[in-house]
């Protein structure tokens, strides 16, 4: 089966691509029957070089496309319809992604959970030491209560000035 693909050329870090049909099964840099475009993604803009008219040719043949070339195509208007999942991932991959987001929300749980016993500690400690104050200004109030009950209430005769009695020094000069 024929297929449209991407033929890696170019340098490390700086690759360029061709568009080639060729065999599925054989690979990309074998033998390939035609070259239909070339694509430089790492120049900005990008260039992208299609020979349209050859691409719509081998598609009238029934020529597959890669995933990759599928959405490119679709980018220029090539090939009408949504963009293909170029990605795959592996079930080895989707467990071991599963497991760490498992492992990130479990690590979020235990830390809203600390904030909140946080919260409660700090509330508890508010109410304690209002409670604390409650209680201290409740015990004022008696002895404020008492203060101003004997500053109001009448002098007994216990409480007569000085000036009033006389002293045992001014008693014995009298004699």
């Amino acid at each position: 089966m024929l297929t449209i693909r991407l033929q890696r050329l170019g340098k490390t870090k700086k690759p360029t691509y061709r568009f080639i049909v060729s065999e599925k099964a054989r690979d990309t840099q074998a033998k390939h029957l035609e070259i239909l475009g070339h694509y430089n993604p790492v120049v900005q803009p990008k260039v992208l070089e299609l020979n349209k008219e050859r691409i719509q040719y081998w598609l009238s043949r029934g020529v597959q496309m890669s995933e990759t070339v599928h959405n490119l195509f679709v980018k220029e208007g090539i090939v009408s319809g949504k963009k293909q999942k170029a990605v795959k991932i592996s079930k080895k991959r989707a467990a071991k992604l599963e497991e760490k987001k498992a492992a990130e929300t479990e690590k979020k749980k235990q830390e809203e959970e600390k904030k909140a016993a946080q919260a409660a500690a700090a509330k508890e400690a508010e109410e304690k030491a209002a409670a604390e104050a409650q209680a201290a200004a409740e015990a004022e109030a008696p002895k404020e209560a008492t203060e101003s009950a004997a500053e109001t209430a009448p002098e007994t005769p216990a409480e007569t000035p000085a000036e009033e009695a006389p002293t045992e020094a001014e008693e014995k000069k009298e004699e």
